[in-house]
């Protein structure tokens, strides 16, 4: 039970990283790389708030907002430098590197003392545990510590999406995804396309860092090398909501990205458990996100030959 409940909380947590990536691949279609360098932008200043003593709330708006000025500058390099996005993106993420190291001081900093935003359910959670020091969750003991953290995930990750859901629904928002869609209706309108641009790559990236500060705290450290193929797997995890919802209302969108990304979570959960080697993790993500970006065009294709194949037994 403490491994589907760690994949849960996971899950959730990333649920904000592939959020972040929805609004950029999807809403504004922006190809952004810097990603996996924001994810650790959020979890270095986290850690190093954190290991300085200040209050776990104050430090994760700190890295969301650090994360909003990263993804604000990918978007000003597009838009007011006329650098292509996938430039623009890598040059953000290659000086996030040497930013994020300036920013801890050395490549890892452990978060085992200090105080955390799952605190306070912990200690909700304790009462309702009693003195035995674990939840009894479907016959199964689980610490207090997991129950709190996916506790505190899920109440954050729920925020975060009904925000956003309102968010997008307002007229800047739908504004927003118009420029996304139509960019010359968009200025045709008398819509800033460009700043519309630099909005949503800041609103990305804050969600992105965000993750990134609630998995520094999940696991206990931060790591420069932390956010390699976070972009991939927030990908995925949007490819599979997709699959699984296959609608397109607003709502619908971000309820599938987030039981995309959950489910990602149990299925690599299973293969590690599974005997999958560690190292191998990136590599298998990467197949599964290349196959299922050519399932559409190969079920097409398999379904065309078989009406073709129909029509000619008709005739």
């Amino acid at each position: 039970m403490s491994l589907v409940l760690g994949a849960f909380t996971m899950g959730l947590i990333l649920a904000l990283l592939s959020l972040g990536m929805l609004i950029s691949f999807r809403m504004i279609r922006f190809t952004d790389i810097s990603v996996d360098g924001t994810i650790t932008l959020g979890s270095s200043v986290t850690a190093v708030c954190l290991a300085s003593g200040m209050d776990p709330w104050p430090a994760v708006l700190l890295a969301t907002a650090a994360g909003c000025a990263a993804g604000a500058v990918t978007g000003i390099l597009h838009t007011r430098f006329h650098i292509q996005e996938l430039l623009s993106g890598i040059l953000v993420m290659t000086a996030l590197y040497s930013i994020n190291l300036r920013i801890m001081g050395r490549s890892n900093i452990p978060l085992l003392d200090v105080p955390k935003v799952a605190d306070g359910a912990e200690g909700l959670v304790a009462i309702l545990a009693g003195a035995g020091g674990k939840i009894d969750l479907l016959g199964w003991p689980v610490p207090i510590a997991d129950v709190a953290a996916f506790v505190s995930s899920l109440l954050i990750c729920v925020a975060s999406a009904l925000l956003l859901r309102y968010f997008l629904l307002t007229h800047l928002g739908t504004a927003l995804r118009a420029a996304g869609n139509n960019p010359q209706m968009a200025r045709a309108q008398g819509f800033n396309h460009q700043a519309a641009v630099v909005f949503g790559l800041a609103l990305a990236n804050g969600l992105v860092a965000l993750a990134g500060s609630l998995l520094a705290q999940y696991q206990g450290f931060s790591d420069v090398q932390m956010g390699i193929g976070m972009m991939v797997w927030g990908l995925a995890s949007i490819i599979i909501g997709e699959a699984l919802v296959r609608h397109n209302g607003i709502g619908l969108m971000i309820c599938g990205t987030i039981l995309g990304t959950i489910l990602f979570r149990l299925l690599i959960a299973i293969a590690l458990r599974w005997g999958l080697n560690p190292n191998d993790l990136k590599l298998v993500t990467a197949v599964f996100v290349f196959l299922a970006l050519i399932a559409p065009a190969l079920g097409g294709r398999i379904k065309a030959r078989l009406r073709q194949g129909d029509s000619h037994a008709g005739s």
